[in-house]
């Protein structure tokens, strides 16, 4: 189709939107391919959601006769109220978007900062090398693997946070990048041995809940041996990667509005 004729004629610069579409189109290629033409980066919008939302659950615990201390120790209704996984809720009541909002909730500003400066430091190395359909799917299948093991470890605890997500990425490193072998690979596998060693020791000294730092680990690790290392396999696998990538984003996002809707 001759696009600059076609908004010639209906009194728009041609040229320009000619352009625009060759723009949107090489675009599209991108994404089909498996690259990311938008520079979007998948380990900050998680970042962002989960200061968003704490800063929710600081205002709602405020503006509820909590004061200020809800920044350092929310009750247990409001962490409710912001999405903590409970299975009596998920099962009894079909709350199932509890099991993918835990993870972006947590239970005070250390908790909080302590998973943030871990998803920054680790996050945006992984998602370079897997991409960021790769990088999406991992954090939620792992987010749920870890919840799922807490149903079988403790049924009727609250859980909150995303340590689970995060022991996730870094059980998927090591085994992935000590599978791609050479000096830079194995520093990357260390690095991220070191992350798993000082967040089990955090997460002892704060009563963290190690199931969830469990199944997030195994089945992080478990992904990272299968995952496809040389480009030709990467390639071949975009669609399929593509496809984990949309149902993914669309889960967390579908998730997110459910968790929103219940406050009304």
């Amino acid at each position: 189709m001759n696009w600059k004729k076609k908004f010639d004629s209906i009194g728009l610069n041609g040229t320009k939107w000619q352009w625009r579409i060759v723009r949107w189109q090489h675009r599209a290629e991108q994404l089909r391919r498996g690259n990311n033409p938008f520079d979007i980066s998948a380990s900050k919008i998680l970042l962002l959601v989960n200061l968003v939302l704490f800063s929710a659950l600081v205002l709602r615990g405020a503006t509820g006769g909590h004061g200020l201390a809800s920044i350092l120790t929310p009750d247990i209704k409001t962490l409710l109220e912001f999405g903590a996984q409970w299975w009596p809720l998920v099962i009894d009541q079909g709350q199932w978007w509890r099991c993918v909002t835990y993870a972006f909730s947590h239970g005070g500003l250390i908790h909080l900062a302590f998973n943030m400066m871990v998803l920054y430091q680790v996050g945006p190395q992984l998602e370079r090398e897997i991409g960021i359909g790769g990088f999406t799917f991992l954090y939620l299948f792992t987010a749920l693997a870890a919840t799922i093991l807490g149903l079988f470890w403790h049924p009727t605890i609250i859980v909150v946070g995303a340590s689970g997500a995060l022991f996730g990425l870094i059980g998927f490193s090591v085994t992935y990048f000590h599978r791609v072998g050479g000096r830079f690979a194995h520093a990357q596998r260390d690095f991220m041995l070191k992350w798993a060693v000082f967040a089990f020791i955090f997460g002892l000294l704060l009563g963290a809940d190690n199931a969830a730092h469990l199944g997030g680990a195994l089945s992080g690790a478990v992904l990272g041996a299968i995952f496809p290392i040389s480009i030709q396999k990467k390639r071949a696998l975009t669609p399929l990667i593509n496809f984990l990538f949309i149902g993914s984003g669309a889960t967390i996002l579908l998730s997110l509005a459910m968790l929103v809707a219940s406050w009304f």
